[in-house]
């Protein structure tokens, strides 16, 4: 079984869980053998059906993968499209994304199922190594320049500055090390990853559960993120034992990844 099928098997068993029966449809080819061990044989067609889309990919002959995407009004297809796989992936990745965040009401628990999917995320270049901390913290205004609104990149901006500079302050510390630490290539790139797995228009408009749009959701992400850095910067450089700890836990509990029933 070649990768491409590995990812259709997975996708047929995870799929429903993050985004619902109703949105999936897949078909299955059962030998003899399956039939008779009770197996439910291989997949051959697996459909996501979306707010307008329908992306599907069969196994043809050979093993070859096929992959279609479909726009659909009333039930009624209207244009359809073979792209690669690769393409189509991307495609299925934003459509979930889309899917996971509105019903769950915040765009953390849709890049949480794209990783628990194995779907690549728009925002899955967005990393800093603790490797090389410095340059990676360094890179990253640049890195969503123009892929998040101006006010979220500016606070991307300060922040990634303040934590360059308190870095290497705190070096050999262990608990503010470690809190700084996670900030940068946890907290951050993970509140980031969250807004870039959605597409930009749906991003900038929907209105979530909460009466925010993952936009402003964003910029109060980065804005307590923001804050909290700050504080953890102030009680470091004050050897504040108390306040790092007040600040490390707020920033724990804030920042957890979501819960996700995959």
């Amino acid at each position: 079984m070649t990768e491409a099928h590995d990812l259709l098997e997975r996708l047929a068993t995870e799929l429903p869980r993050a985004v619902g029966d109703s949105a999936v449809e897949v078909e299955r080819s059962r030998s003899m053998a399956d039939r008779l061990a009770g197996r439910p044989g291989s997949v051959s067609s697996l459909a996501f059906l979306g707010d307008g889309v329908r992306l599907t990919a069969r196994v043809e002959r050979g093993d070859r993968v096929a992959c279609e995407a479909a726009r659909v009004s009333g039930g009624v297809v209207i244009s359809r499209r073979q792209p690669p796989l690769g393409e189509w992936l991307a495609a299925l990745a934003e459509q979930v994304s889309v899917s996971v965040a509105a019903s769950a009401g915040d765009s953390a628990t849709a890049a949480q199922a794209l990783r628990a999917l194995g779907l690549a995320g728009a925002g899955d270049d967005i990393v800093v190594d603790e490797a090389a901390l410095d340059a990676g913290l360094a890179a990253l205004p640049a890195r969503v320049a123009r892929r998040v609104p101006a006010e979220a990149g500016e606070r991307v901006a300060r922040i990634s500055a303040m934590l360059r500079d308190t870095l290497p302050r705190v070096a050999g510390r262990a608990e503010p090390e470690f809190l700084l630490t996670r900030a940068a290539t946890t907290y951050l790139p993970d509140t980031l990853r969250a807004y870039l797995a959605l597409p930009g228009d749906w991003a900038a408009t929907h209105v979530l559960r909460s009466g925010a749009t993952p936009a402003q959701e964003l910029l109060d992400q980065l804005g307590v993120l923001e804050e909290a850095v700050s504080g953890l910067r102030d009680a470091a450089l004050a050897d504040d034992a108390g306040a790092l700890e007040t600040n490390g836990r707020f920033l724990s509990d804030r920042f957890a990844p979501p819960a996700i029933g995959l």
